[in-house]
Order: structure tokens, then C-alpha cells, then sequence
């Protein structure tokens, strides 16, 4: 069982920085697909950014420019970092591994992530 704990959410003022990181167990890490969701209250979860195992990145318009993923497989762990914050951008941030092969998936518990104007 894979578990996936992130951290590095906090209350941060508009125009700040913050970074999230994602800590995998298990092996699986360097061949799957790393990304960040977040729900914001009251919304659906939605896309952020991933980074699949080859390096190829993808973004969502909204944070295109302001957010940087990353990823460190000999470390188990992805990054997100996130500047130029908005207050548009509190919510909830999920980490999330997908394999390909398997079309299976895993989840952290998420972090919260608070942008006040």
C-alpha cells in the first residue's frame, strides 16, 4: 500500500510564496505520474499540475507562470512551489500518484493552503 503525506501548507499573504511537498512510500514513486489537485470550499477537486516520470509537466491556466512542480525520486518526494500567491488559490492540496499501467491511483490527505488578501 502506497501512502502519500504532504506538507507545507500554511496561511500565507497574497503575493506570497509557499512550497508543498509530497512524501511517497513504497517504490512505486519513480514511474508514476506525480500531480497536485486542490479543492477549494464548496467546489469540485480540481486539476492543478503533474509531472509524469519522463519529466513532462503540465499545468493548469490558473496557476501557468506563478507555480513550479518538481520532483525528487531519490527522495520519494514532489514539490509544488507556488508564488505569487492569490487569495483565489486557498484550498485544500492533494497530492496524487497515477500508474499509468495500472491505471490505479493514490491520494494523500491533503494540506491547506490559506491566501489572505
Amino acid at each position: 500500500q502506497v501512502q502519500l503525506v504532504e506538507s507545507g501548507g500554511g496561511l500565507v499573504q497574497a503575493g506570497g510564496s509557499l512550497r508543498l511537498s509530497c512524501v511517497a512510500s513504497g517504490s512505486i514513486f519513480r514511474i508514476a505520474r506525480m500531480g497536485w489537485y486542490r479543492q477549494a470550499p464548496g467546489k469540485q477537486r480540481e486539476f492543478v499540475a503533474f509531472l509524469t516520470s519522463g519529466g513532462s509537466a503540465n499545468y493548469a491556466d490558473s496557476v501557468k507562470g506563478r507555480f513550479t512542480i518538481s520532483r525528487d525520486n531519490g527522495k520519494n518526494t514532489g514539490y509544488l512551489q507556488m508564488s505569487n500567491l492569490k487569495p483565489e488559490d486557498t484550498a485544500v492540496y492533494y497530492c496524487n500518484l497515477f500508474i499509468t499501467a495500472t491505471g490505479g491511483g493514490y491520494w494523500g490527505q491533503g494540506t491547506q493552503v490559506t491566501v489572505s488578501s
